[in-house]
């Protein structure tokens, strides 16, 4: 059955407009999205399937191996759920005592397909400032990790010490020689700007704490 088929009062855009979004399911808010379906498949179906996937987590190349998802479906469902990660809460005013609450705090890490590399700024209570900071995606190399980049935002926000949080795609979260190389190297640039490197948490399918490991 066709959109167009179905009473007017059960389409998922009327329904929006006379009833609210929070009236939809996930499958009828993602169709708004997406518009059209496929010729099998009208666009509510076709997200009822898609919603089987964790499509959140998907890359652009694994989301058109979906059937009816194209190079323009697929950059859409890319553009929401980036654009909802970033519209999320600031995360004024956490506060950060164990590495356990970092994991926690970071563990969105956990599904991503590449290496991101973020940098969390705390205040004098360890409590954090604005939200962590990207500074880089791809694999971690000592060579191109450049100080500026790690304490840049973090002299900007006036902060008292940080902390370093990748993640490891693979989910083994045991740092390589590389990843400990780039703690010891970040931990020194810290002290000459009175930065405390505070730990290097690795999060994988659970997580990796330099500080408890007494690495740091």
């Amino acid at each position: 059955m066709k959109i167009k088929d179905i009473p007017l009062q059960n389409q998922p855009r009327y329904r929006l407009m006379n009833f609210g979004a929070e009236s939809l399911s996930d499958a009828e808010l993602l169709a708004i999205i997406l518009q059209k379906g496929t010729r099998e498949e009208n666009v509510v179906d076709m997200c009822n399937r898609l919603l089987r996937h964790d499509i959140g987590s998907l890359s652009l190349a694994e989301l058109q191996k979906i059937k009816g998802m194209g190079p323009a479906k697929a950059m859409q469902v890319i553009a929401l759920f980036e654009l909802s990660r970033r519209q999320k809460p600031k995360k004024s005013n956490v506060q950060v005592t164990k590495s356990k609450d970092v994991y926690e705090l970071m563990s969105f890490l956990k599904n991503r397909k590449k290496e991101f590399f973020y940098c969390i700024s705390l205040d004098v209570k360890n409590r954090v400032i604005d939200k962590a900071d990207l500074v880089s995606v791809g694999i971690l190399d000592a060579s191109i990790i450049h100080p500026r980049e790690i304490f840049s935002n973090a002299i900007r926000k006036s902060a008292k010490s940080v902390i370093l949080v990748h993640n490891h795609p693979s989910g083994d979260a045991s740092p390589s020689k590389e990843d400990a190389e780039i703690t010891e190297q970040l931990k020194k640039a810290g002290e000459l700007l009175d930065i405390v490197l505070l730990d290097h948490v690795i999060i994988g399918n659970k997580w990796y704490s330099f500080r408890d490991e007494n690495r740091i």
